[in-house]
Parts: structure tokens; C-alpha cells; sequence
């Protein structure tokens, strides 16, 4: 497997360690100084992870347009995540690395156009948008836990 893909995983599971005994209420707060809360970042890492592995290719994403538009970037909490759709999240965390994984290893994604990041990263093709995958994640670990910190200080 592709190592970018583990640290993805490896990540993911970290983040679901760390938020693990939130409640729902916590996981939708948004303490003062925050534009979002922790249950957006948890879909977002999902979207992110669709916009760059497959609509940026080009190809049909493996997630409903609906959960892509809540959470892409530049979006921000718009409602309160349901304990239904955190489960939801919780399964597309995992469920979509699966898929991307298959994907990869029987070449779907044949050509991929040229893009820059938000952080100024040239991504040239498939591998290297993978392969900014954990850099993104980590990103957002990092947000999730200061998130937790300032939830449960209030």
C-alpha cells in the first residue's frame, strides 16, 4: 500500500481516539475564536480527500455531491451534525480509503491535471496528490485538537 495512504489511515484513527468521548453536542460546538467545529473537520478530511483523489481527476466521487458541498473547503458549519451523520463520518473515513485504495491499485485514475495548493504545493500528478494527503490531515488533527482543548474548557 501506498505509505501516504497508511499515514492517512493512521491519522484517521488518531483523530477518532482523540474525540472518542465527546458528545454529540461537543462535537458540534464552536468556541469563541473558532469558524468551525470538530465534526466539520471530520467530514471535511473526507471531501478534501474526494476533491483531490477523484474530482480533480476528472472521475465521479465516492460520496454524495450533498456531503461534498457541506463540508469542502472554504465551507464552514452551516447546522448541526446529526449523531446519524457522525456515524456516517465515522464509516466514510475508513470506507473511502478502502475505495481509493482499490482505485489505485487497478489504475483508475488515468490522467490528472496540474494544480497548486491553498499552501502554495505543486501537485503535478495522481501520486503527488496523494501524497499531500497527510500533510492536509495532519493539518486538521492539529485543528481538532485545539478545538477539544477550547470544548472542553467552556
Amino acid at each position: 500500500m501506498n505509505k501516504a495512504i497508511e499515514t492517512v489511515i493512521q491519522t484517521r484513527r488518531s483523530v477518532l481516539e482523540l474525540v472518542k468521548d465527546l458528545s454529540i453536542d461537543q462535537l458540534n460546538k464552536i468556541p469563541p475564536g473558532f469558524n468551525n467545529n470538530i465534526a466539520w473537520h471530520l467530514g471535511h478530511v473526507i471531501a478534501s480527500q474526494q476533491g483531490v483523489c477523484y474530482k480533480r481527476a476528472g472521475i465521479d466521487m465516492r460520496i454524495p455531491d450533498s456531503f461534498f458541498m457541506t463540508f469542502k473547503p472554504d465551507s464552514k458549519p452551516e447546522r448541526f451534525i446529526t449523531q446519524g451523520e457522525i456515524d456516517e463520518i465515522k464509516v466514510l473515513l475508513f470506507s473511502t480509503i478502502d475505495q481509493l485504495v482499490t482505485d489505485y491499485q487497478n489504475n483508475l485514475v488515468t490522467t490528472y491535471p496540474a494544480w497548486t495548493t491553498r499552501y502554495g504545493v505543486a501537485i503535478t500528478n495522481y501520486d503527488e496528490g496523494i501524497g499531500f494527503l497527510p500533510f492536509h490531515e495532519g493539518l486538521h488533527f492539529g485543528y481538532v485538537m485545539a478545538l477539544k482543548r477550547a470544548v472542553l474548557a467552556s
